[in-house]
């Protein structure tokens, strides 16, 4: 990971990702809306929950997280790259917990969050052994009654051989026994970035074709601990 990274711009110099550009302010719109309305379908809170953000990069999601109503001091977040997280110190949440930290074991005791969260971390990991290590630590510091918020690509990406989707099978396999809510979001990102600064309207047309989107936005609930028998 720390060597694919290393031959990516930065995203604060790629010009993809400038809010000044219509497709990317078109993707990170979408993505709001996505996730909110999850949110309010699960009933979650955020200022009365503890979050983890897992590749939390520059914290721009827990920038997000922030100004949907999370508490600074409950937010924490992880990156195994010391100079991606370096920016997220300086761009994130005052107050918020940072740490440089392998998701394969996460600094953190068990059942320590109410949410824990990835977007964009597991299609970056080509190696299904250290996926499923990811995924079991995620759920190892999700209290009872917590919830995993999932943000990836389903698709590969036919010019970033240092990416691989994730289909809904392998999520289900990452997550075994959980309660998968799961939807397909998001506009092919080179679609919106090339047509939306001509018509916003038709970005939002296509976005309604299921085959043109091309992530999974899922919330995982793991299953609840069996009650204490009654002697």
């Amino acid at each position: 990971m720390r060597a694919a990274y290393a031959r990516r711009p930065p995203a604060s110099e790629d010009p993809r990702y400038s809010w000044l550009q219509a497709g990317h302010l078109f993707l990170m719109q979408e993505r709001e809306r996505a996730v909110l309305r999850a949110f309010v379908r699960h009933g979650l809170n955020l200022a009365e929950l503890r979050i983890l953000e897992v590749g939390c990069g520059n914290a721009n999601w827990l920038r997000d997280l922030l100004r949907w109503g999370g508490s600074p001091e409950r937010l924490f977040g992880v990156d195994l790259l010391f100079a991606r997280l370096r920016e997220g110190r300086r761009r994130g949440p005052p107050g918020a917990g940072l740490a440089c930290a392998s998701a394969e074991a996460l600094p953190f005791a068990s059942r320590t969050f109410d949410l824990v969260l990835q977007s964009t971390v597991f299609t970056s990991v080509l190696d299904q052994p250290t996926r499923g290590r990811m995924a079991a630590e995620m759920l190892r510091v999700v209290r009872p009654g917590g919830r995993v918020l999932w943000y990836d690509y389903h698709v590969n990406n036919p010019s970033n051989p240092d990416v691989r989707g994730v289909t809904r099978g392998e999520i289900a396999r990452l997550f075994p026994g959980c309660r998968i809510d799961l939807e397909r979001v998001t506009l092919a990102p080179p679609i919106a970035r090339r047509l939306a600064r001509f018509s916003w309207l038709l970005c939002t047309l296509l976005e309604y074709l299921p085959l043109l989107r091309t992530h999974y936005l899922a919330v995982i609930s793991p299953p609840q601990p069996a009650p204490p028998l009654r002697a």
